[in-house]
């Protein structure tokens, strides 16, 4: 009797076991993801690949666009694309945060939107990653504040490090403000193209925007001696490393290793100094007027 009453109750409202738009999403992103990995196991050419790719990504934007509807922030166009870059687990861009993308050119401000429920799944899924490479924390407020988080969500083909965090007024309903300079490179040691990264956390709504940083980051002297002295280190290691014929590994990863500590080394310096450099100011500026645009001032 007890089931008879649960099923004449779900008859009634409609919504008890109603999947949501994003539950809907989830399953057709997740069933794409198989038939793309079938096609590719049954060694079909990649013109198959690529166009079931394209077809599926087509079908996965319009359920998106249908989820969070048109863009209004501004400097910004209403309508976007998505954030995914592939649905291949062979590919670049595979894994990206489930989204839209937002841009009026590739080399201008940018902006990702998308759910805090479907932000919340994809920091699951990165939760269980088996690879600590890829694991973050399912915490929102934990994932802004690693530079693997925006490497993963928002480009596929360079690493994001950061320089420094930008102090934010929260704007008025935001649940989360979050700022932080930095840039994407493929390569460690100073990047001169330094965006500015706000993050926004209204209700269900979640926007990361980068924008190069206006005006640009300038040179601080003190910082690239830091840098120089480390790379003249590892360069000698590097050439130890190439007359041993590529076999003696410790100087080999005594390079890396003063590399690694040059580059955290540099950007500390930079996160030092930056703030009383006359530039400073303008980049708070600017990352708060992000910030209220995109909350809605």
């Amino acid at each position: 009797m007890r089931l008879v009453w649960t099923i004449i109750f779900a008859l009634v409202t409609g919504t008890v076991f109603a999947a949501s738009p994003e539950d809907d999403y989830i399953a057709a992103r997740d069933k794409a993801i198989a038939a793309i990995a079938a096609l590719a196991s049954a060694n079909e050419p990649v013109e198959t690949l690529d166009a079931a790719g394209a077809k599926a990504l087509a079908d996965l934007e319009g359920r998106l666009s249908t989820i969070l509807g048109p863009l209004a922030v501004a400097d910004f166009p209403a309508n976007g694309t998505i954030n995914l870059g592939s649905l291949s687990d062979a590919d670049i861009g595979f894994g990206m945060l489930d989204g839209l993308r937002y841009a009026k050119s590739d080399d201008g401000p940018s902006l990702v939107a998308t759910t805090r429920g479907l932000l919340e799944r994809w920091l699951q899924s990165r939760a269980a990653e088996l690879d600590e490479n890829f694991r973050l924390p399912a915490d929102i407020d934990a994932a802004l504040k690693l530079d693997a988080f925006y490497t993963q969500a928002i480009n596929s083909d360079a690493a994001f490090t950061g320089t420094l965090d930008l102090s934010l007024k929260k704007p008025e309903g935001a649940d989360i403000a979050f700022a932080r300079l930095g840039g994407w490179a493929q390569d460690i040691g100073p990047n001169p193209d330094q965006q500015v990264i706000v993050t926004i956390v209204k209700g269900n709504s979640v926007m990361i925007a980068s924008a190069p940083a206006a005006p640009p980051v300038p040179k601080i002297t003190a910082c690239d001696a830091v840098w120089t002295s480390a790379d003249d280190a590892a360069q000698k290691f590097q050439e130890a490393y190439q007359a041993s014929d590529l076999k003696d590994e410790t100087a080999y990863d005594a390079a890396n290793v003063a590399w690694e500590k040059g580059d955290a080394d540099y950007r500390a310096c930079m996160g030092q100094h930056l703030p009383s450099e006359p530039v400073f100011p303008a980049l708070l500026a600017q990352a708060q007027t992000l910030a209220d645009h995109m909350a809605g001032k």
